[in-house]
């Protein structure tokens, strides 16, 4: 909402400063007196804490690490390798991931298992935290359900940039998955026993038909509900384009027709 400049000429008193340098003198003494003997609220919502009320400081330094800030139910955190159920990786080494960062951050080095020449394994699998932007692109681009980010933490500080390269022993880790459709579990595997193949298919669960499957989701972060709570909001949304086009005396504008994308041949 705009409001009123006053734009006249400052009087004497205002061009001297000296009573804006006392106010301002005054505010710091306040707050640096506040912040010394009163500590400030403990409620880690930061919008929510009281201000300017006495007996607390309107400090909001976490005292780290002391202190911690703790994560919204949402925070997806950083990769993990997702292992299956003999703890070798669900990886494939098909570099798909690698392919789609935008960062450039993964690095993928692929081998064969000895026993079964038709399936592939990384050897080497890399992550460089320091430059992943946390977009969740290479979680998306994974046929094998392979690479998650499901563990809640953010990378631990370091001294140094080595130790913030991942490797694959780093990475391997968290509850391992199988599906029905895996192709070690169909065609079994020379080096899995086969009353221990037998576990693992009873025990593997059906691979989710679409992207949004609950069962490719982090915890406590649901797409699905999501996309509900939308679809019960659209008619109510709609209702109330409808009526403000009624209040301006006309209907809702039409759609521009979609042109078909070019045919590439």
């Amino acid at each position: 909402m705009p409001y009123p400049l006053d734009n006249r000429p400052a009087d004497l008193r205002e061009a001297m400063y000296f009573p804006e340098i006392l106010r301002g003198i005054a505010t710091v003494t306040r707050h640096f007196l506040r912040n010394l003997f009163f500590s400030r609220s403990k409620d880690p919502d930061i919008l929510a804490r009281p201000r300017g009320r006495f007996g607390t400081s309107d400090n909001v330094t976490l005292q780290y690490p002391d202190e911690k800030q703790p994560y919204p139910p949402a925070y997806r955190g950083m990769h993990r390798l997702v292992p299956r159920e003999d703890g070798r990786p669900r990886c494939v080494a098909c570099y798909m991931c690698a392919t789609i960062c935008p960062a450039q951050c993964i690095y993928i080095e692929a081998g064969e298992y000895p026993d079964d020449p038709i399936e592939k394994y990384p050897v080497k699998f890399v992550i460089d935290e320091l430059r992943c932007i946390v977009c969740g692109f290479c979680v998306e681009a994974c046929p094998k359900d392979a690479i998650r980010m499901d563990t809640g933490q953010h990378a631990p500080p370091s001294y140094e940039r080595a130790a913030q390269i991942w490797d694959e022993r780093q990475l391997l880790r968290g509850p391992p998955v199988s599906y029905q459709y895996d192709p070690w579990l169909r065609r079994g595997h020379p080096r899995i026993p086969a009353e221990e193949l037998e576990r693992m298919r009873a025990s593997a669960r059906p691979f989710p038909t679409l992207a949004t499957d609950e069962a490719s989701q982090t915890p406590g972060f649901s797409v699905k509900a999501l996309a509900a709570e939308a679809k019960e909001r659209a008619p109510e949304e709609q209702r109330a384009l409808l009526a403000d086009a009624r209040l301006h005396g006309g209907g809702p504008a039409p759609r521009e027709p979609i042109p078909p994308p070019p045919r590439v041949r």
